[in-house]
């Protein structure tokens, strides 16, 4: 596992899970998702990218990078799970930026962006939400209480012509983008916040 750019980079034609976010702190539902990702997806790897700074989050309370850098890597133990600070390294705190950054960079890998239903419910806030799903694929993973709402969603909405069903999911990564798709899989009411309040344990 490496949290930079160089050493160990992806073979030609690798399909790479990308998993954004603050991790503050890493928890169990990040592991979760990564596996369901695997198993769904076909997945060769997935990249958890460590942002430096989520430009709709608070700064208060937040962690610093290397601290959160650690808690990735802490709870990260799946040999397929790469923890990176790719966004600090290439400046970027937004995820539009990033994924065209990304794309810049390998060019011979075929990415697909990873997140929980929450965030498809509020991606319209991400600057230049709509170019996201015009550059890489994108899988949502349920979350309870967020399922619904997500797939009724303005993002949802905008782009459900080219929504892939969940049985096929696995040939997500044949298609160009756009092309998402909705994974049910095994659903953890835990958050980053949750923890940081004392709810939950990472």
């Amino acid at each position: 596992m490496s949290n930079s750019l160089g050493g160990r980079l992806p073979p030609r034609g690798s399909k790479i899970g990308l998993l954004g976010g603050s991790f503050n702190p890493a928890h169990k539902a990040h592991c979760q998702i990564s596996k369901e990702a695997l198993v769904h997806l076909g997945l060769d790897e997935i990249w958890w990218l460590v942002s430096p700074q989520n430009p709709l989050k608070n700064t208060n309370g937040m962690a610093p990078l290397a601290d959160r850098v650690n808690s990735a890597l802490s709870i990260s133990k799946h040999p397929k799970v790469r923890v990176t600070t790719i966004e600090s390294q290439i400046r970027s705190v937004y995820t539009a930026d990033t994924l065209s950054r990304l794309r810049q960079i390998f060019p011979s890998v075929d990415f697909t962006w990873l997140m929980g239903a929450d965030n498809l419910s509020q991606i319209p806030l991400w600057r230049d939400w709509q170019d996201i799903f015009n550059t890489v694929k994108v899988a949502v993973f349920a979350r309870p209480g967020y399922s619904l709402q997500a797939t009724n969603s303005k993002a949802a909405q905008r782009f459900k012509s080219v929504r892939v069903s969940e049985k096929l999911a696995r040939n997500l990564s044949s298609r160009s983008a756009p092309a998402w798709t909705v994974i049910h899989g095994q659903q953890l009411d835990i958050s980053s916040t949750a923890i940081r309040n004392g709810k939950y344990k990472a």
